[in-house]
C-alpha cells in the first residue's frame, strides 16, 4: 500500500498543528508500507531513565541515567565516571574514535549539561539554563561544511532552539542561540542526519523533516502522516538514525517500531514491527550490531514508563533483523569561513526586502563613508559605518544600485548613485554631496518592459554609462549626461543573454562588462559603447556541486594588485543556491579561484549570511573599523535574533587570508 508524503498545501495546517509559515516542497515522495514479524523483547536486569551504548577507544561503554546520576560503565558494570543529577534526554555524539560528547537535561533545574568523555573522565563543557522552553528531546548536528557543532533543543509548544557549541573545533564559552525553528505543536522527539543536513521531528500527527543548517530555509516537509493518510498508528516517542541513513520511529503505546528506508528518488519504504509488551515505551537507543545464529541485526534498547511507583524505567532489548546498507562516503566540501564584524540595522518589514548594496567612499573622512541598500518595497536605505540607518529615500521599488565619482549636479561637485526603479521601469538617480547626503536627482525612462538589474561603467572621469537589464534577457546601455541641473540618458547599445539576468559589474579600467544569467552562469561583453554586441558565456553555474550554484546573483570586482599575491582582477559572485560566495579570474581562462561562506561571529553575536542577492566591495579605507576596505553582503535570513533583512560587513583583509589557502 502507498502512503503519500504530503506537503503542507495538501493538509490543513490548523488541523495538524500550530506551525507558522507552512511550506510546500517541490518534490513529494511516496512511502510504501509493509508489515514484518514481531520483535522478541527481553527485559534487562538493569533499569534506568535513559540508556545508551558507545565504543570509545576500543572500549565498550554503557551509559545510563537514574534518579541520582549519569553513569558511564564498562562492559563488566564498573562505574568509570559519573555526574550527579536527575538527568533525562540523554544524547550522544562521537566525533572521534577516542572521544564522546554527552548531553542531557537536569529535570529538577532545567539545566542543559554537556560533557566530553575521554580517558575515563567526564569533563563538563557547558552548564546552560534553558529559559525558552522545556526540553522534550536533544539532537546534535555536526556541520562539516561550516565546521560547526550545534545542538537542537526540541520543545513541545511548537518550537526548537538551535544552539552553537563549537566553531572550527573551538568550544564557545557558552552555547549561543543561532535560530528558533517553528515546529509542529506537541513535538516529542528528534534525530539528525548530519551527512544530509536533515533534522527529523515527530509530533502526534506525523513525522517531519527540516533543514538542519542554521543559515538554511527551514523547509518543513511532512514525511509521513498518521493513518489513514500514512503508516503511523500512534504517538512517536523516540527516533533513532541508523548509520546507513535509515530512520527508526518508536510508537509508545501500543508499542510498534517503524523503519523508514530512503531511496535514491527521495522516497521512503516503511516497515512496521510489532513490539509485544503492555508497557509504554518512551526512549530508544541503538546498542550495537548483534549476531543471532547465522543472522545479523541491530541491537536496540528501549526504556518503558516507570513500573508502579518506582522512579526508574524498566529497560528492554530487541534485535532488529536487518543488514545495514553500504554507506556512501561522500567527501564533504569544507568552506573557508569569513566573519562579519558589523551588521546594519534590520528592516522593520519581515520578508524579502533588501536586495543590493553599494559603498560610497568619503575621500576626506573615510570613517564617514556610507553604505547604500535598495529596498524592494519602498526605496533606498543609507547606513553609516556603525550600521545605523541615517537616511531613507522613499522613491519606489528599487532593485539594484551602483555608485560612481567626480561628477557635477546643480553647479557643485557631486558623486552619483543610480538604481533600477521597478515602479515605472526607469533609472532613479541620486546626487551624493560631500557630507554623504543623498538627494533625489530625477529619473531616466527606459523602454524595458520589466526592468531588473543594473550597474555603472565609467571609462573616464567625465563619461558615465548605465547597463540596465530586463527579465527577458535584454541589456540596454545608456550614456548618462547632465547640464549641471538635470540628468539625461541616451540608449547607445542593446545586448542580450538567453534568459533572465540580474547582477552585473563593469571593469572601468579593462573596459569589460560581466553579467549574471541567473540559472546559467556569467557572460562577458566589451563595455565600450561602440563595441560589438556579442558576448561570451565564460563561467557556468553547476546545480550539482558548483563551485557556482544558481541563482547567480550579486557581483563585484576585486582589482588586480589589491593583495600582494593577486596579479589579475577577480570576480566575486553570490552563489545563492548554496549560500556561498565564489571568486573567479576576471580574465581568460576565467578559472575558479576560491569559495567561502560568511559564518557566525560568536564573539560579536553576528549571524552568518545566506540566500544573498546583492553584494559589493571596496578596496578603499573606511576608517578604523575597515582600514583596508570591506565587503557588504545582503543577508536573506537574518538570525540571532530572527529579524528583518540587513547587510553584513566583512573586513577585506579576511578575503586575503582565504586566497592564501
Amino acid at each position: 500500500m502507498k502512503y503519500p508524503v504530503l506537503p503542507f498545501s495538501m493538509l490543513s495546517c490548523a488541523a495538524l498543528m500550530n506551525l507558522s509559515g507552512c511550506q510546500q516542497q517541490a518534490k513529494i515522495a511516496d512511502v510504501s508500507h509493509s508489515a514484518a514479524s514481531p520483535l522478541a523483547l527481553q527485559q534487562l536486569a538493569i533499569s534506568g531513565t535513559y540508556s545508551a551504548k558507545a565504543i570509545v577507544a576500543g572500549q565498550t561503554l554503557q551509559l545510563r541515567t537514574d534518579a541520582n546520576a549519569l553513569q558511564v560503565l564498562d562492559a563488566a558494570g564498573k562505574v568509570l565516571a559519573s555526574a550527579a543529577g536527575r538527568f533525562e534526554r540523554l544524547t550522544l555524539l562521537q566525533p572521534q574514535a577516542d572521544q564522546l560528547f554527552i548531553s542531557a537535561v537536569d529535570k529538577e533545574t532545567q539545566q542543559l549539561w554537556l560533557w566530553q568523555y575521554q580517558a575515563d573522565t567526564l569533563t563538563p563543557r557547558f552548564n546552560y539554563t534553558l529559559t525558552s522552553r522545556v526540553a522534550e528531546d536533544l539532537c546534535f548536528y555536526q556541520s562539516k561544511e561550516n565546521q560547526q557543532l550545534s545542538l537542537f533543543v526540541i520543545g513541545d509548544r511548537g518550537g526548537a532552539d538551535q544552539l552553537l557549541l563549537q566553531q572550527q573545533d573551538q568550544w564557545l564559552p557558552q552555547p549561543l542561540p543561532m535560530r528558533v525553528l517553528n515546529l509542529p505543536y506537541d513535538a516529542k522527539s528528534c534525530a539528525v542526519d548530519s551527512s544530509k543536513g536533515v533534522l527529523y521531528v515527530s509530533e502526534p500527527q506525523g513525522l517531519w523533516r527540516f533543514n538542519a543548517e542554521a543559515e538554511s530555509d527551514e523547509a518543513g516537509t511532512l514525511m509521513q502522516a498518521r493513518q489513514p493518510f500514512g503508516a503511523i498508528a500512534g504517538e512517536i516517542s523516540a527516533l533513532q538514525l541508523l548509520p546507513d541513513g535509515q530512520l527508526l520511529a518508536l510508537e509508545a503505546e501500543p508499542a510498534r517500531l517503524l523503519r523508514f528506508t530512503p531511496a535514491a528518488d527521495d522516497s521512503f519504504s516503511a516497515t512496521v514491527y510489532q513490539l509485544p509488551t503492555e508497557l509504554s515505551l518512551q526512549s530508544m537507543s541503538m546498542q550495537s550490531m548483534a549476531t543471532q545464529g547465522n543472522n545479523q541485526g541491530i541491537s536496540l534498547q528501549f526504556a518503558a514508563e516507570p513500573a508502579h511507583l518506582l522512579d526508574v524505567q524498566p529497560l528492554l532489548s530487541a534485535t532488529l533483523p536487518i543488514k545495514l546498507q553500504p554507506q556512501q562516503t561522500a567527501t564533504a566540501i569544507v568552506f573557508p569561513q569569513l566573519q562579519a564584524t558589523l551588521e546594519t540595522a534590520s528592516t522593520a518589514t519581515r520578508g524579502d526586502v533588501i536586495d543590493d548594496p553599494a559603498f560610497w567612499h568619503n575621500a576626506t573622512n573615510p570613517a564617514s563613508s556610507r553604505i547604500l541598500a535598495t529596498d524592494k518595497r519602498s526605496g533606498l536605505e543609507v547606513y553609516n559605518l556603525q550600521g545605523e540607518r541615517v537616511q531613507q529615500l522613499p522613491v519606489g521599488r528599487l532593485n539594484n544600485v551602483d555608485v560612481r565619482y567626480g561628477l557635477r549636479w546643480q553647479g557643485k561637485p557631486h558623486d552619483i548613485a543610480v538604481a533600477s526603479l521597478r515602479n515605472n521601469n526607469s533609472l532613479q538617480l541620486f546626487a551624493i554631496d560631500a557630507a554623504g547626503v543623498l538627494h533625489d536627482a530625477g529619473q531616466i525612462q527606459t523602454a524595458l518592459p520589466d526592468i531588473y538589474g543594473m550597474c555603472l561603467y565609467q571609462p573616464t572621469t567625465g563619461e558615465i554609462y548605465a547597463f540596465v537589464n530586463d527579465k527577458s534577457g535584454r541589456i540596454d546601455q545608456f550614456r548618462l549626461s547632465s547640464d549641471g541641473n538635470q540628468w539625461q540618458g541616451q540608449r547607445v547599445r542593446s545586448l542580450k543573454v538567453p534568459s533572465q539576468p540580474e547582477g552585473c559589474v563593469a571593469d572601468d579600467q579593462n573596459h569589460q562588462l560581466y553579467v549574471g544569467e541567473e540559472d546559467v552562469g556569467v557572460w562577458t561583453f566589451a563595455a565600450d559603447a561602440t563595441a560589438a554586441v556579442t558576448g561570451q558565456l565564460v563561467i557556468s553555474a553547476n546545480e550539482a556541486e558548483g563551485p557556482l550554484v544558481a541563482d547567480v546573483e550579486g557581483m563585484a570586482l576585486l582589482p588586480a594588485g589589491t593583495f600582494k599575491t593577486q596579479s589579475q582582477p577577480l570576480l566575486l559572485i553570490s552563489s545563492q543556491g548554496n549560500d556561498s560566495y565564489v571568486l573567479y579570474q576576471a580574465t581568460p581562462p576565467y578559472a575558479f579561484v576560491q569559495r567561502f561562506r560568511v559564518g557566525t561571529n560568536p564573539v560579536l553575536g553576528i549571524d552568518g549570511s545566506s540566500e544573498t542577492d546583492g553584494l559589493d566591495l571596496t578596496v578603499k579605507s573606511l576608517g578604523p573599523a575597515f582600514p583596508f576596505g570591506a565587503i557588504a553582503i545582503q543577508d536573506g535570513r537574518n538570525r540571532m535574533p530572527e529579524a528583518g533583512q540587513n547587510l553584513k560587513l566583512v573586513p577585506l583583509q579576511q578575503l586575503e587570508a582565504v586566497l592564501k589557502r
